[in-house]
């Protein structure tokens, strides 16, 4: 496998180990590190000029993330996701968005949870006219994490970063032959669905909004396996 440092720039030395770990996120997000791809500490800290010290310790967080995996003897790589994969992920976060939603419907913290998911629904509904369908992946995705946040759990926020990294690590797998935006356009309900979510929230109607939930990952996730399934079979672009 060929390996591939991220981006070469050299960084101040200061939080060092958090810096390199968020550039290497970066990095995979945007696919500029591919599924796959081998990472090599060596080069990585000769790339970043900070020692091999601050690369380890930021490999070591973005294991736990999910965004890299430790191979024993082989190495630390960018995972390459499965079928199996995504079931898992939308399993984890149907239970952690549903607890979200129970935390949150119905009780003190709905008011502020609305005006947030409000803003960042009108932001996806802007977009959606715009045929922006960029933009109306990256809200879709905030939408989720201000949902966890809006429960007020820290530990139910820290371990829905795990499967929210590993949701955009879904949708880079298949950029090569399709626009991640694409997954969201060919879904045209998608924005609707999120727009009725928060309604029901608003209604106090947890049960409502919980079974809307399942619906909507439910359609995310045959989206994603189908598209998986197809780049099987259709060759990658470029």
């Amino acid at each position: 496998m060929a390996r591939q440092a991220a981006s070469s720039t050299s960084i101040p030395r200061t939080t060092l180990a958090s810096m390199v770990g968020e550039r290497i996120r970066s990095d995979i997000i945007d696919g500029v590190l591919r599924p796959g791809t081998q990472l090599n500490e060596v080069e990585l800290a000769a790339g970043f000029g900070v020692s091999r010290g601050p690369v380890r310790e930021a490999t070591q967080r973005l294991i736990q993330e999910g965004l890299l995996r430790s191979e024993p003897h082989r190495g630390i790589f960018v995972p390459m996701l499965e079928a199996a994969d995504i079931e898992d992920i939308y399993l984890a976060r149907e239970a952690l968005e549903t607890a979200a939603l129970r935390r949150v419907t119905g009780t003190s913290r709905a008011a502020s949870a609305y005006d947030t998911l409000d803003g960042i629904v009108q932001a996806m509904e802007s977009a959606e006219k715009s045929d922006d369908w960029q933009t109306v992946v990256s809200r879709d995705l905030d939408f989720h994490s201000a949902l966890v946040k809006a429960a007020g759990s820290p530990r139910l926020e820290r371990m829905f970063t795990t499967v929210i990294s590993e949701t955009r690590l879904c949708l880079v797998m298949l950029t090569d032959a399709y626009g991640r935006e694409d997954l969201v356009r060919r879904r045209d309900d998608v924005v609707w669905e999120h727009r009725q979510i928060l309604d029901l929230v608003r209604a106090d109607d947890v049960e409502g909004a919980v079974a809307l939930l399942k619906k909507h990952f439910d359609g995310a996730m045959g989206t994603l396996e189908r598209r998986m399934g197809a780049d099987t079979e259709t060759p990658s672009a470029g």
